[in-house]
């Protein structure tokens, strides 16, 4: 693709646009997207993605499952809307929540959007997709650290978004969303009202105008699609999602029996399935700092372990992703082990 000359290329230049519009074919067939389902990429991660589905995708009401840092974050952004109601079912960190499968009210007098965490990072929960009960409804999935390392059908789904730092190998900067047509259907309505506030950024119309030209509404990130480019083709070389959910797990089991096998470490989520594949989050007994032990084995290259900030545990967190080698999972916690020996 001649990939060195698009350093420093306008996104509406012919290098860049087939950059954008290869990687959607990849994401295509890696995620087997469902016909009429659209890939539409957008500047800022998935906290731009909140805010742009409070702005174009939620008509009114938008009911949100919150059990962990990030799903809590997107109902904070619906219940700050002035146009919408925001009601939610809410877990305590370490369980999942399931929202409501019962029709509220009949059938469209409920909700007008279903949103949860396929995966919740902060906690290491993982929620099985399911669709909103009412089929008047859109379900929004925030699949920010899982996209690309389970098995889905997107047919559950209207909007399957991430950011690409996680699975994808790449650096922040852009959001991608697979939308359903009702998506495509719902965000084109509420562009229409006079009544919506239309901040360019936060238009998902605009977006999806500009993804069917192999564009961004404002200019991309070029050193992200390259990375996320090169971590597709490796993905579909390697045999597709089968196998990278394959990897993930096989990582995130080697955590928990290490966990389990520990007389100082507990897996912090107790429901098995209910464990994430990428993000293990093991609780430590109280005589091991979770912070003392990170900090002495960052200078040996072993990055960001600690458990996320916001919970306030004495945790380590430990990534599964599916380009991270089993040996290397087996390093870390030998490593850990050694630290704690000493």
């Amino acid at each position: 693709m001649g990939q060195s000359n698009l350093w420093g290329t306008s996104h509406r230049q012919a290098g860049v646009i087939g950059l954008v519009q290869s990687i959607q074919q990849q994401l295509r067939e890696l995620f087997s997207v469902p016909e009429g389902y659209e890939i539409v990429l957008g500047n800022g991660g998935a906290t731009a993605f909140w805010a742009t589905a409070c702005v174009s995708l939620i008509r009114e009401w938008g009911n949100f499952a919150v059990f962990g840092e990030f799903g809590g974050k997107f109902a904070a952004d619906g219940r700050s809307a002035p146009w919408m109601n925001a009601t939610v079912d809410e877990a305590p960190a370490g369980e999942l929540a399931i929202m409501n499968t019962a029709l509220p009210g009949g059938l469209g007098l409920g909700p007008d959007a279903y949103c949860y965490p396929h995966n919740e990072t902060s906690t290491g929960v993982v929620s099985p997709l399911y669709r909103a009960p009412d089929p008047e409804a859109l379900t929004l999935v925030d699949a920010t650290s899982i996209a690309g390392a389970a098995t889905v059908d997107l047919s559950l789904v209207d909007a399957y978004y991430f950011s690409l730092q996680k699975c994808f190998g790449a650096d922040a900067g852009l959001w991608v969303a697979i939308l359903s047509p009702r998506a495509v259907a719902r965000a084109e309505e509420l562009n229409r009202l006079s009544s919506r506030p239309q901040f360019g950024i936060l238009n998902l119309t605009s977006a999806i105008r500009s993804a069917r030209k192999g564009q961004t509404v404002n200019t991309p990130a070029i050193g992200t699609l390259l990375l996320v480019h090169s971590q597709l083709e490796w993905m579909l070389a390697e045999g597709g999602l089968a196998e990278m959910a394959a990897r993930a797990e096989a990582g995130a089991d080697a955590i928990i029996r290490w966990a389990e096998s520990r007389p100082w470490a507990t897996p912090f989520v107790e429901v098995p399935a209910w464990r994430s594949p990428v993000v293990s989050t093991v609780d430590l007994a109280e005589e091991i700092s979770a912070g003392e032990l990170a900090a002495r084995l960052r200078p040996a290259g072993i990055q960001d372990i600690e458990g996320y900030r916001g919970l306030g545990r004495n945790q380590l967190r430990i990534a599964s992703f599916p380009s991270i080698d089993q040996a290397d999972i087996d390093s870390v916690l030998a490593c850990i082990d050694w630290a704690v020996e000493h």
